[in-house]
């Protein structure tokens, strides 16, 4: 027997502890040795030179180190199994060696009865420094050949405080020496916390063991000669490191066992628990003295822990799980998207390891389990007192305290979350070909729980041997596949690492995979904590190869972690529902009751470890007998096996079990077998079955798929398809022929209310009664309902579908069968249903619903449905977009769930979108739901139709990043190849539905192959056509394109090749497009969106690794999944999304879904943020163009009084020389014109460049309107230029007159003052009468001597002729010989009629059935009289301002002639009629304005003028009467009231404009429409003559209308008033300022001080000259006296010209002002003028300069004169429906050919005349037309038109609201 050196250990007893599986009270006293043969070695601690034996184990415990190393692995195991792995593998002998733990003080190691074989410490250690090998791993290193002597003597591992080595079996390890508190909580050996060691200790009569001691010095410890050296100086390190390795996997007595096996068990008690023991069960205890045991309690820091074992609550506090215990962890919060979603970082502490896995999980990857934390090694490395080159370091084990046993986590998971988590984590287990758990142990309740709905989802294919000829497959849920169950369990300690065993048995021998986790795995040495108990499965299915299937037919394998003493339930469990059970174990004793139970069904077979001569031949034979066993039930491993060898005989075994199973049994029937034993099935909580009780009552209906459908879905079925054909029917208008197209749409419209009607008559099936009271029901039971129906579903579908779709799939590859695709796939669709079937039904019951009367029961009762439909969106479900059996989106249903979803969310609204577009079958929706975890369905049985939307949460704390709520996930059908497009004219439906998900999205992935070129180049196609769509529409989607199967690493480079192919395929792809759009434009795919072929491409292996269907998912399909994901993140927080909120988005599907509906869909498209944001510009560009002219016309009102008065006080002029000034003021235009533009060209700029009011869907206008700034820049410049030079030659011709007139003035002047010389000299009293005889004497007199020459008139017909004929000389020989042709002097006497010569009879025939001859005439007669009202106007304009003629007038009337002609479909002949007429009234009526002006400033007439006043003056001299108040009135009223006057009427126009603009109808073109159509039909009574001159004469109604405008704005005279006062009070003063400057100085005559006063004011008021001389003659007053007066007589004037201006009436004001409101304005909403060309409505669109032309609103085209021809009646067709018919017109454009409407651009290309979307839209036209028809027809001479049905029901009410839609106005 072993010797005690120490003293004898107590007998303790304790009482199990809670938690922990058995309850039994042990004690620590037991047999010491039945060894006869080998005296073992001990292990021994003490604190001085002494040693502690426990059983014959001596301890030795250090003396300086108070807690140390205690997690440290003693003897290398790797912590998966319990077993021993170091003793055995040394030797082939019988006698093996096996270690013992020990420790010692001295340098020597102690065998009992003197049995020792060890050499010196120093010899072990040098034999160690000199091994080679010494560094290699502790698991398996040495295994083999150290020794082959039969009795060889065990070596001794020590343990000391001094220089010494530490050896076991050979190898040497050093320990550190001067850790104080290290490795504190790291236990001896794995314990794990559980389990505890209940097993028999050793039944090894043959080996001596080994001991194992543990240092506190330098020294080194061996183990099979392999040495390690320790750290020596880390004070708390690596606290949570095993000391055995083990793998934390199998829960057996870890910390009794492991060290010998003997019965001399060697227990280390560094538990982390408050007590440093491990108990086992009937006494058989191995434990140190109860005061060692406080001893080292009172050193471990961790000795507080709760004392509940294994510590739930605290594992999941560590993982930060606690608060998910009882609130379940959802799978909304797993899969939102937060910013870890795209952090790369591993984890750093046990609190990260949660979301780690999961998200490694969800994206199916395989290395999920690999949850190491970085930390503590970070830690570690951080060590700078160690010199660098101590290599101790490199045999330090690892800190293991932020580490966790992956079973450990993957249970704390399942625990915390509820079903649907569950669900998922073992699908994406499963895809992993990880195992799942079965029995899932919770050590808090001590129950386990059987995961029977985990497992639920899960479907597997396979292929067993009786099928692999005919080359069909099995395709089932696993929960209800019959297959037979293999257990693997373990009984007492095992050395086997059995986790490790069954992923041999189950992988091939070139393909191994970690379907368990063992002990080798990374963290799988990590003791367990909460896992014990945990019983996981897995399958093993064929694939019908039979070289590489193991099994030939399909089995279930299940695991049981732990002991079967300590999991009796788990062990029952598995033996009922097993065929056969596989017993691991080490040794067993004879009381293997648990064995023999009667109630087994299971077959038991036994698999054996010889570690020693306890596994004899005899015992098993004995074992057998007991246990009715044969021989064939035993395999036991020999030390000469290795582990291929046992691998192949136990699959053997298994093999023989499955030829003939006892048993077969499902997960489900498992079920039954769980409760009996008490065992909580996870499928019996009230909602799981009350959702499964919905649902079956629902599929229990379901005998023939095709026959339910039609009974209960009775409103998807032949009904939608119909409504769909007559949706798509009244866009496309193909089948119309020769009928009336709005009698055709109005017969479709009541079709499809007869539809609706048809629908409504169907009461609502029981089925759908069931279905939406059962989604209607509390959150918990709707989710579980809808996952019930959906498997229920499922399931039948698999049994029906899945042979079709594979018949489907192998009949494609030959696409001569198209008959039988056809039929196929006609078969699939009428027998596939699923939960969108039902979805499907209830969206038409609400659409139909709409129909009924608000007030109906039926319709209320309906009203709840979207918001349903929105709750499930919000928790996850997929909503069905576009129903892709009817190619249809039902709009309404849709638009109001996302109206719902848009009030449960607000303000939380805002969304990015993310689609998949690709060929059919090429992993699409599982691309989504690897990348963003989410649930599309992929089962072989159905495929992806139509498109479908779901809803991924944003994080708060990445909503910043990504600027949005939640992300939209559009899951897409396969789009298909050209042949099988063929068949079932389903290109049309790819078509729509790329266009329709491109435009959604802000990102489409692109799934393409590259194998089959002609295949993707047709995919491609189609994507770039809706592509180029959008463009054209104003979006910028992005795309990334991926390459799915492509599994080289250097893919990316060996591509190259493939990007540039795929480049060019997208070129010519984007020149085919842009041909087929009408946009050849876009020559390359980088002109229609940006795309790198470098970053727009990625490359993703197959998903696959290996064959299916027990290849695992590859790692490489997941990583590079997630780059992506990360990629798409990136991109998304980077893009402008088109969709800010969900309610754009619903406009953007309604209005892509519209204009898809078209054929033609670039042209088709209307979007309300569209014309939202272009009416925004609009307005926007309308205030910078009038900021622009209100500039420029200040400028040029200050420039031409400048001029004015340029010379007229010469004295103080600087520039007298007219031609040098006008250089300087040209200058000073340009730069102010540039500064403008400049201006108006950086707001565009910073328009374009906000973040808001989807600026970028108008990008397309920024050209147009960027142009119209140049063009009014050119146009203002123009106009200023000839303003100014105008102003400038008439000043000119002035100046040589009033030199004339000054010197006479003087002359008579002097001959006044002589006069008055005279009289005085007479001495005689002279009366008045006498004075004024004497005056006309003198002025007589003086007159003769004066020489008048008659100012020469110019002739005007002759500079006008000039005029004329510059401007027509370029237009050709024609025109001249037409202009030479009649005298300038005879046009324009009589009104101008328009009259072709000699063209009469070939026009007619062009127009005789499109337009009469008369309505040409008409036409044209009625664009002349409006250019000549026009003309007309300007010329009045210029004629009231009495000034002289110059050239630039004429030039400006053939500008306006020139630009009005632009606009009209007119030839050379009218143009020169029309000049000519035009001109020659014009200078008919110049020539007499200069001859007016001529005379007016006549100087023999300005001096008579004068004559009264020089008379006056000449008196007042004479007399010397006081003159200071006369002549400040007279400059009051003669200069300065005329100035003030003029001022304020050059300013008022500016004023008055700009008031009108603030108001909402001049704000743009679009609102002006909307407000004159309005108020034409709002007014009470509508008169039809108002309609008549809006359609006839457009202009002329306009501008009336605008005048009636101004006038109500300004009728009331307040507002005039307050802008007259405005300027009024600014001329005052700056009179008085001028008066006041003028005073401060002195003057040495009363000229110079009002001459300074002049020129203080010389460029605000115009100063007549004339009068300023008048006022100057005899002017004898004081200076100071006149101030004076003159601050008085301003004062007057002001009051005076206030009351005069309240005085005038607002027409008179009107007419005298210099800028004309009514034209200002009417130039700013009438645009560019040109009208449609088929129903003449006006263009709406902004900006002068914009290349293409739009109305909001057409008519129909009677109104705009045309009739049939065959019955004279007025026409209804209306051009936007036209433009989609098979009908063709003619006109002059198309030289009198017939011309397809639907071409119409080729015609007239710079139209865009959209189709009609909405139907409604032309009411407002509809209506007008239908209440004055007669009206109409009688005015225009022609027949009433037949209005059509659906015209007769409109209402005023639905045209206004026609109006509003039309005109976007909200």
């Amino acid at each position: 027997m072993g010797q005690v050196k120490s003293r004898k250990p107590p007998v303790r007893t304790r009482q199990n502890p809670k938690g922990s599986p058995t309850g039994r009270t042990e004690t620590t006293n037991q047999p010491v040795c039945d060894n006869k043969e080998s005296a073992p070695t001990t292990k021994g601690t003490s604190t001085g030179d002494e040693s502690e034996t426990l059983n014959g184990e001596t301890r030795e415990e250090p003396s300086s180190t108070s807690a140390e190393s205690d997690d440290k692995p003693k003897d290398g195991t790797d912590g998966e199994e319990t077993s021993s792995i170091n003793t055995q593998h040394n030797c082939d002998d019988k006698v093996s060696a096996l270690p013992m733990e020990g420790r010692s003080t001295e340098d020597k190691s102690e065998a009992p009865n003197g049995e020792r074989g060890e050499e010196p410490a120093s010899t072990s250690a040098e034999s160690d420094v000199n091994n080679p090998n010494a560094g290699t791993d502790d698991k398996e290193t040495n295994n083999q050949h150290d020794c082959d002597n039969k009795e060889s003597a065990p070596t001794t591992k020590g343990t000391s405080t001094g220089d010494e080595s530490e050896t076991l079996n050979g190898e040497t390890r050093e320990e550190p020496s001067s850790t104080s508190a290290e490795s504190d909580d790291k236990p001896k050996d794995g314990t794990d916390d559980k389990e505890t060691n209940n097993q028999p200790v050793c039944d090894n009569k043959e080996s001596a063991p080994t001991t194992k001691g543990t240092s506190t010095g330098d020294e080194s410890e061996t183990l099979n000669g392999e040495t390690r050296e320790e750290p020596s100086s880390t004070s708390a390190e690596s606290d949570d490191k095993p000391k055995d390795g083990t793998d934390g996997e199998e829960t057996s007595c870890i910390n009794t066992q492991h060290n010998s096996y003997n019965n001399v068990s060697a227990l280390s008690m560094e538990e982390p628990s408050t007590e440093d023991k491990s108990e086992a069960p009937n006494g058989e205890r191995g434990e140190e003295p109860a005061s060692t045991s406080a001893e080292s309690d009172v050193n471990n820091p961790n000795a507080a822990t709760d004392d509940k074992g294994p510590d739930l609550k605290t594992l999941l506090e560590d993982l930060g799980l606690d608060q998910f215990y009882k609130e379940k962890l959802s799978l909304s919060k797993i899969l939102e998207i937060n910013e870890k979603t795209n952090n790369d970082e591993p984890p750093k502490c046990k609190s990260d390891l949660p979301l780690y896995f999961l998200k490694k999980l969800m994206t199916v990857n395989v290395t999920a389990r690999k949850i190491k934390c970085t930390s503590a090694s970070e830690s570690n490395s951080n060590d700078t007192l160690r010199d660098q080159c101590d290599f101790n370091d490199l045999f330090a084990c690892h800190d293991m305290n932020d580490s966790l046993n992956p079973l450990d986590l993957i249970t704390a998971l399942f625990l915390c979350s509820d079903g649907f988590v569950h669900q998922e984590l073992a699908l994406k287990m499963s895809m992993c070909q990880f195992s799942v758990p079965l029995l899932l142990p919770n050590c808090d309740t001590q129950q386990c729980t059987l995961m029977l709905w985990a497992m639920r989802d899960i479907v597997k294919k396979y292929r067993p041997s009786d099928l692999s000829e005919s080359k069909g497959f099995i395709e089932d849920r696993i929960v209800l596949s019959e297959l037979p169950m293999i257990s693997f369990v373990r009984l007492g300690e095992c050395s086997l690492s059995k986790s490790e065993i069954l992923n041999k048995l189950l992988s091939n021998s070139e393909q191994y995979h970690d379907t368990f986790v063992h002990r080798d795995m990374e963290s799988g040495d990590i003791p367990k904590r909460i896992s014990n108990g945990l019983t996981e499965m897995t399958w093993y299915l064929p694939c019908g190869n039979k070289n590489m299937d193991i099994f030939s037919e399909p089995v279930a394998i299940a695991n049981l972690r732990g002991d079967i003493a300590s999991f009796e339930t788990q062990f029952s469990f598995l033996c009922q529902t097993s065929a056969a059970v596989f017993v691991f174990f080490d040794q067993l004793d004879s009381e293997c009751e648990l064995l023999m139970n009667k109630n087994h069904k299971a077959q038991i077979f036994l698999v054996g470890n010889q570690q020693n001569k306890s596994l004899t031949p005899d015992g098993l034979k004995k074992l057998a007998t007991r246990l009715n066993l044969t021989k064939n039930n035993i395999t036991i491993k020999t030390n000469k096996t290795n582990d291929a060898d046992f691998v192949q005989s136990l699959k053997k075994t298994v093999s023989s079990v499955l030829t003939n199973p006892q048993l077969k049994m499902s997960i489900e029937q498992m079920a039954v077998v769980a409760r009996e034993l008490g065992i909580p099935v996870d499928e019996d909580s009230p909602e799981c079955q009350d959702g499964k009780k919905n649902a079956d009552a629902i599929t229990a209906e379901i005998k023939d798929t095709f026959q339910f459908k039609e009974n209960q879905f009775p409103l998807q079925g032949q009904i939608w398809k119909e409504l769909t054909f007559l949706e798509k029917e009244e866009c496309r208008l193909r089948k119309v022929g020769s009928e009336n197209i709005e009698n055709y749409k109005s017969n479709l419209k009541k079709k499809r209310e007869e539809q609706r009607k048809k629908q409504n008559s169907y009461a609502m099936s029981s089925v759908m009664t069931c279905f939406i009271s059962a989604i209607s029901s509390p959150h918990r039971e709707r989710c579980y309902f809808l996952k019930w129906i959906r498997i229920n579903l499922d399931n039948l579908s698999r049994t029906e579908l899945s042979g079709l779709r594979e018949l489907y799939k192998e009949k494609c590859k030959d696409s001569e069968n198209k008959q039988e695709i056809k039929e196929i796939d006609q078969q699939l669709s009428s027998s596939s249903l699923g939960v969108e079937h039902f979805f499907r039904e209830m969206g038409q019951i609400y659409e139909a619903s709409l129909y009924l009367p608000e007030t109906d029961p039926s319709r209320q009762q309906l009203q709840h449905l979207p918001k349903l439909c929105a709750q499930l969106l919000l928790d996850g479900f997929p909503l069905e977009l576009v129903d892709g059996d009817a190619s249809n989106i039902p709009l309404r249903w849709v638009s109001d769930v996302l109206s719902q979803l848009n009030d449960l969310v607000s303000p939380k609204n805002k969304i990015l979108v993310v689609t998949v577009l690709g060929v059919q079958s090429t992993g699409k929706s599982t691309l989504l739901n690897t990348m963003f975890g989410v649930q599309f369905a992929v089962s072989s049985g159905r495929c992806t139709r139509g498109a479908f939307m779901l809803l991924i949460k944003v994080n708060e704390d990445f909503k910043k990043v990504l600027n949005c709520d939640f992300m939209m996930i559009i899951d897409t059908e396969g789009l298909k190849s050209p042949e099988l497009a063929q068949l079932d004219n389903s290109h049309e439906h790819d078509n729509e539905l790329a266009t329709l998900v491109v435009g959604l999205s802000d990102i489409t992935i692109i799934n393409i192959a590259m194998e089959n070129s002609t295949e993707m180049k047709d995919i491609l196609q189609i994507v770039v056509h809706a592509f180029l769509r959008m463009k054209e529409v104003g979006k910028k989607p992005q795309c990334q394109f991926v390459h799915q199967n492509v599994s080289d690493v250097s893919a990316h480079d060996k591509n190259l090749r493939d990007r540039k192919l795929l480049l060019e395929q997208l070129n010519e792809m984007t020149q085919a497009a842009a041909k087929m759009e009408k946009k050849e434009e876009n020559k390359n795919f980088t002109d229609v969106m940006e795309y790198n072929p470098d970053t727009g491409n990625c490359y993703i292996p197959g998903l696959w690794n290996g064959n299916p269907p027990m290849a695992p998912v590859n790692a490489g399909y997941s990583e590079t999944v997630y780059e992506l994901k990360k990629n798409i993140i990136q991109q998304l927080g980077k893009c402008e999304s088109t969709s800010n909120n969900i309610l754009e988005f619903r406009e953007w599907i309604t209005s892509l879904w519209n204009a898809v509906k078209h054929e033609n869909f670039i042209f088709s498209f209307r979007n309300s943020l569209v014309a939202d944001a272009y009416m925004r510009l609009c307005t926007e560009y309308n205030q910078w163009e009038w900021e622009f002219k209100k500039e420029m016309y200040k400028w040029v009102t200050t420039a031409e009084t400048r001029i004015s008065n340029v010379g007229s006080f010469a004295a103080t002029s600087e520039i007298s020389d007219m031609n040098e000034f006008m250089t300087e003021l040209k200058s000073e235009a340009i730069t102010e014109l540039t500064k403008l533009e400049t201006k108006i060209l950086e707001n565009l700029k910073k328009y374009f460049d906000q973040p808001e009011g989807h600026v970028y869907l108008i990008e397309g206008y920024r050209e147009d309107f960027s142009n119209s700034i140049k063009s009014l820049r050119r146009e203002t410049e123009r106009s200023v230029f000839n303003q100014i030079t105008a102003a400038a030659d008439i000043k000119k011709g002035l100046k040589e007159l009033d030199k004339i007139r000054a010197t006479y003035t003087e002359k008579i002047e002097k001959a006044v003052c002589d006069l008055i010389d005279e009289c005085r000299k007479r001495k005689v009293e002279m009366t008045d009468r006498d004075l004024d005889e004497s005056f006309d004497k003198m002025w007589t007199e003086t007159l003769n001597t004066l020489s008048f020459s008659k100012q020469q008139t110019t002739n005007i017909f002759t500079s006008v002729s000039h005029q004329l004929l510059t401007n027509l000389s370029h237009k050709g020989s024609h025109a001249c010989e037409l202009l030479s042709n009649k005298n300038l002097k005879d046009c324009g006497q009589e009104p101008f009629t328009y009259k072709p010569e000699g063209m009469k009879e070939t026009v007619k025939t062009f127009f005789k059935e499109l337009l009469s001859w008369t309505g040409l005439i008409k036409t044209r007669q009625k664009v002349a009289d409006r250019i000549i009202s026009d003309c007309d106007d300007h010329i009045s304009d210029k004629i009231k301002r009495k000034t002289n003629y110059h050239d630039t007038y004429i030039q400006e009337i053939l500008h306006i002639i020139d630009k009005r002609l632009k606009k009209a479909d007119v030839d050379i002949e009218f143009e020169v009629s029309l000049k000519q007429h035009i001109c020659g009234s014009a200078a008919r009526k110049f020539q007499k304005m200069h001859e007016e002006f001529i005379q007016e400033n006549d100087p023999y007439k300005c001096l008579q003028k004068n004559k009264e006043r020089f008379c006056t003056d000449f008196k007042d001299v004479f007399h010397k009467r006081d003159q200071c108040q006369k002549k400040a009135e007279e400059f009051t009223n003669q200069s300065l009231k005329p100035a003030v006057e003029n001022f304020i009427y050059r300013s008022l126009g500016v004023d008055i404009v700009d008031k009108m603009m603030t108001k909402e109808e001049f704000s743009t073109r679009m609102s002006f429409q909307y407000s004159i159509l309005l108020d034409l039909i709002s007014e009470s009574e509508s008169n039809f003559e108002d309609f008549l001159s809006y359609i006839l004469s457009y202009e002329g109604h306009v501008k009336s209308w605008i005048s009636g405008r101004i006038e109500k704005t300004f009728s009331s005279g307040s507002t005039l008033c307050e802008l007259e006062d405005k300027h009024l009070k600014f001329c005052i003063d700056h009179i008085n300022d001028a008066i006041k400057t003028a005073t401060a100085e002195k003057f040495d005559s009363l000229k110079t001080f009002v001459v300074k006063i002049c020129t203080e004011l010389e460029d605000k008021l115009v100063i007549s000259q004339d009068a300023l001389d008048a006022f100057m003659v005899l002017n004898k007053s004081d200076q100071e006296q006149f101030a004076h007066w003159l601050n008085k007589c301003v004062e007057e004037m002001t009051e005076a010209l206030r009351e005069k201006f309240k005085s005038t009436m607002f027409e008179t004001k009107l007419s005298r002002l210099h800028i004309k409101p009514k034209n200002e304005l009417f130039n700013r909403v009438v645009g560019c003028g040109k009208q449609c060309p088929f129903c003449k409505i006006p263009c709406d669109a902004g900006g002068e300069d914009h290349t293409h032309h739009f109305a909001n609103l057409h008519r129909p085209n009677g109104l705009g004169l045309y009739t049939y021809v065959a019955s004279g009646k007025l026409t209804t067709d209306i051009c936007s429906s036209l433009v989609v018919s098979d009908k063709r017109f003619r006109c002059s454009d198309t030289k009198n050919q017939w011309h397809n409407y639907k071409q119409y651009r080729e015609i007239f290309p710079d139209w865009n005349i959209p189709p009609d979307g909405s139907h409604e839209t032309s009411d407002y036209w509809k209506y007008v037309m239908k209440t004055y028809n007669k009206e109409f027809a009688e005015d225009y001479d022609a027949e009433p038109a037949d209005i059509p049905d659906a015209w007769k029901r409109i209402t005023k009410e639905q045209a206004v609201e026609s109006l509003k839609k039309s005109f976007n106005i909200k």
